[in-house]
């Protein structure tokens, strides 16, 4: 057993996708045992994410899922109810991500978890929050890009509005999620025993969303109206993407002395005196001529010499646009061990090789990573009730009942 912080943890998930499944992801990281709750015979809707498909199953699943155990449970009977109330008892965190008004219907509310277990941290996600007008609306990570304010800063100027290509806002959500749940559970740590009384978290993607429009919600605070840009910042120049002879390059010029290197790298004095270009606020106010000048000069030269002179010879703050695959494996990543991989063994007695990205902690005194391969469906069954102390008998009883669905 490695000395991660989160080693005595349990947690409980009965979310599906990303939000609560990315939240409980940080917490396997840091060695908390995470128990997917899944649908028998189904399971997690991402298993089927895709495609592509390896095997059957989306490796989009696997990102958000390494180092988890699976249980399938059928909610909808009293027997597979029980048998997760049974778990809940033995858990320090639950998580669930239904629309407001499902977690009632099944009984898995915070309340019929904290009647079995007092001290519970019980983290609900949901869209907008349990509570406002919007409260028991369906949502997803595209609704929320856009009513956050996100699609309306994204893209071209006089293109119609697009979304990050990526699931921000679930991954944010999650994100928060994960925060939450670890503040929890240091307020226990420092709250006597006979005065913890839990915690409730309500958690919604939209309000989760919000705190990061950081600079653009200044711009509204002082009576602006923020708009989509391009790759140009509404509060720094030169900071974009700039064209070169065969691709794209950023350049990240924060302030005065950066502006002068790149000017002197670039060998072009006269911008740096250009009046119209002194100061940051200058090159804000005239970001098209200065877009121009630039670009001018990078289409002369291909990304890699840019990158030689810019970066190697110059230092000045400047990156490639590369492509997702060169992203997971380059010189940097494989000296940071970012891309690992881990051992699979399959339901048909295969041994399977899943790659997967470790997390960004690297602590000094402890330990964190994964060291397991996302769970097949239901692949902890009957293993994670004998721990919990049930009987061959019993557990026999809960498969004929059809609470595991059919194995």
């Amino acid at each position: 057993m490695t000395d991660k912080i989160l080693n005595d943890i349990r947690v409980l998930d009965l979310s599906t996708f990303v939000t609560g499944g990315f939240a409980t992801l940080m917490l396997a990281n840091q060695g908390a045992e995470v128990v997917k709750v899944e649908r028998p015979d189904a399971g997690d809707d991402n298993r089927r994410a895709g495609p592509p498909f390896i095997d059957g199953e989306s490796p989009y699943f696997w990102t958000v899922n390494y180092g988890k155990r699976s249980v399938e449970l059928e909610l909808k009977s009293e027997a597979g109810k029980q048998a997760l109330y049974d778990l809940a008892e033995e858990a320090d965190v639950f998580v669930q991500n239904y629309r407001p008004g499902t977690a009632e219907r099944l009984d898995v509310d915070y309340d019929a978890i904290r009647e079995r277990n007092p001290g519970i941290v019980y983290c609900a996600i949901s869209a907008f929050g349990q509570t406002g007008p919007w409260s028991e609306r369906r949502g997803y990570d595209l609704l929320v890009q856009g009513m956050s304010g996100i699609m309306s800063v994204t893209g071209e100027a006089d293109r119609p509005p697009v979304k990050v290509g990526l699931p921000q806002t679930d991954l944010i959500t999650g994100m928060w999620a994960g925060f939450g749940i670890v503040n929890a559970l240091y307020d226990r740590e420092r709250t006597p025993a006979d005065e913890w009384d839990g915690e409730y978290i309500d958690l919604g993607m939209l309000d989760a969303t919000l705190p990061w429009l950081t600079k653009h919600a200044g711009r509204v605070f002082a009576g602006e109206d923020p708009t989509r840009m391009g790759t140009q910042d509404p509060v720094l120049a030169p900071y974009q993407t700039y064209e070169t002879e065969d691709g794209h390059i950023n350049i990240a010029c924060l302030n005065q002395k950066l502006w002068r290197e790149f000017c002197e790298a670039l060998d072009r004095p006269d911008l740096f005196a250009d009046t119209d270009f002194e100061t940051n606020a200058d090159r804000v106010a005239n970001m098209d001529a200065l877009e121009a000048e630039i670009e001018a000069e990078l289409r002369e030269r291909t990304t890699d010499e840019w990158m030689e002179m810019l970066v190697e010879e110059a230092g000045v703050p400047a990156g490639p646009i590369q492509s997702v695959e060169d992203a997971l494996y380059n010189d940097q990543t494989e000296a940071r061990g970012v891309v690992t991989e881990v051992e699979r063994e399959c339901a048909d007695g295969e041994t399977r090789t899943v790659p997967v990205i470790e997390h960004p902690l690297n602590y000094a005194n402890a330990d964190s990573g994964f060291e397991s391969a996302p769970p097949e469906l239901g692949e902890d069954n009957r293993e994670l009730f004998r721990e919990i102390g049930y009987a061959e008998a019993e557990i026999e009883e809960l498969a004929e009942k059809g609470v595991f669905g059919a194995e």
